[in-house]
């Protein structure tokens, strides 16, 4: 392959495809916001409705539904849009000169941007690609035990469901209470399930059906003194709280990069402390590398995917740093305590997330008395205009309400003034 071609094609990860327009406005508000901390953003309407114009939204309902999938700014998509067209052009040459080289970069990035080492850290599709991978491939023996919270997503419930069957594996469920009182007391929850035969305890980073945000440092902690390993699922995590992966002591960790990261649909990483990368047997089999029990690309083989939307995973990750994670972090707790601390009192409101602005960020879910929860979502779209999902759950019923960056308090004015009349029936 000659130079200037590799060189053309490790361009398309760098988003060089001549457009400007969004970007100006970005360094518009780069220049405004420079001098001005987390928490007098959080509160700036006026800021924030020139970040909304950054994206194109629907007029006929409210997205409220940002947990599912974070639609792109215009600038990501038009980017994204023209890797398409590039990868689309070069057809299979691209496939076999670029795509290797461009991929190991894009995960060098995301590693970077989890503070540990690429060599601990591949793409996948999906949280649940990531996580299952670890649970399938884990080496149990039958005896085994395993710890989760019947709050944690489903299709990783549903992978150690499988592999109690498989495997002789016995699964100790516990339940998070809808407003703990300390980390201690989840702490202890958890501790309260192990026993010498628990290998390997899954936790929420933030449930995704409430928005409770999980003491994982300590749990991990508690686990690792008992010999447990620990699997996170950082789906609603990345993008939205701040951390990286070595300071949460976690032994693995899955998260989709198509929800708070704002990447194309269809990307996700996992992580795997590299002393425990040897363990797992991959889900699809990959070719021998040299040293490979240190190597997590024994766990990456992807087969021909969407390889444009790696590349727009640079541009993903330069808009989320522009834009600065402490800002959004305090933007996004701010409008969840707005809407919420104005309901969470008035009879028949049922609040499924914790009152405490420490243990929750973007993601809530509210109830209402005597309405089921399908109810409850039809209603909001139907009479209101507003788009959310209802959720039934364990101990969670209601609507999870996931606001972004691009909403506005006059939508949140919206949501409340429609949990009063609802609830006042």
């Amino acid at each position: 392959m000659k130079k200037r071609d590799f060189l053309k094609n490790m361009a398309l990860l760098s988003g060089v495809s001549g457009l400007e327009g969004p970007l100006s406005k970005m360094e518009e508000l780069l220049e405004y916001s420079k001098e001005k901390n987390p928490g007098d953003l959080a509160i700036d309407e006026v800021y924030w409705a020139k970040y909304r114009k950054l994206y194109r939204l629907k007029s006929d309902y409210i997205n409220l539904e940002s947990g599912y999938y974070n639609i792109l700014p215009e600038e990501i998509l038009a980017k994204y849009v023209a890797h398409i067209r590039e990868v689309n052009l070069q057809g299979a040459y691209y496939m076999r000169t670029a795509q290797i080289a461009n991929r190991e970069k894009a995960t060098a990035q995301v590693a970077e941007l989890m503070g540990c080492s690429a060599k601990e850290l591949t793409l996948t599709r999906n949280t649940t690609e990531s996580l299952d991978m670890i649970i399938g491939g884990y080496p149990w023996k039958s005896g085994d035990e395993a710890v989760m919270a019947e709050q944690d997503y489903p299709a990783m419930l549903d992978m150690f469901k499988m592999v109690a069957k498989r495997h002789g594996v016995k699964n100790n469920v516990i339940s998070l209470p809808l407003d703990p009182v300390s980390d201690d007391e989840l702490v202890a929850l958890y501790a309260s399930a192990i026993t010498p035969k628990t290998k390997l305890l899954l936790m929420s980073h933030v449930v995704n059906i409430s928005g409770q945000v999980m003491p994982v440092k300590k749990i991990c902690q508690m686990a690792h003194e008992k010999g447990v390993e620990v699997m996170v699922d950082g789906a609603h995590a990345v993008a939205q709280l701040i951390y990286t992966l070595p300071e949460l002591g976690c032994d693995y960790y899955g998260a989709s990069l198509h929800k708070w990261l704002a990447v194309p649909l269809g990307v996700g990483m996992l992580y795997v402390k590299k002393e425990k990368i040897a363990k797992i047997w991959p889900l699809i089999a990959e070719a021998e590398f040299p040293d490979e029990e240190f190597d997590i690309k024994r766990l990456s083989h992807l087969g021909t995917h969407p390889v444009h939307a790696h590349l727009a995973i640079a541009s993903s990750i330069e808009f989320y740093k522009k834009m600065g994670p402490e800002n959004k972090l305090a933007r996004l707790r701010y409008l969840q305590n707005y809407w919420t601390s104005r309901v969470r009192d008035i009879p028949g409101v049922l609040m499924n997330t914790p009152k405490d602005p420490a243990r929750t960020c973007a993601i809530a879910n509210v109830g209402i008395k005597g309405m089921s929860t399908k109810d409850l979502a039809t209603k909001l779209l139907d009479k209101y205009g507003i788009y959310t999902v209802g959720i039934d759950n364990s101990n969670v019923h209601g609507c999870r309400i996931t606001p972004n960056v691009f909403t506005s308090t006059a939508d949140l004015d919206v949501l409340v003034n429609a949990i009063k009349e609802m609830a006042s029936v």
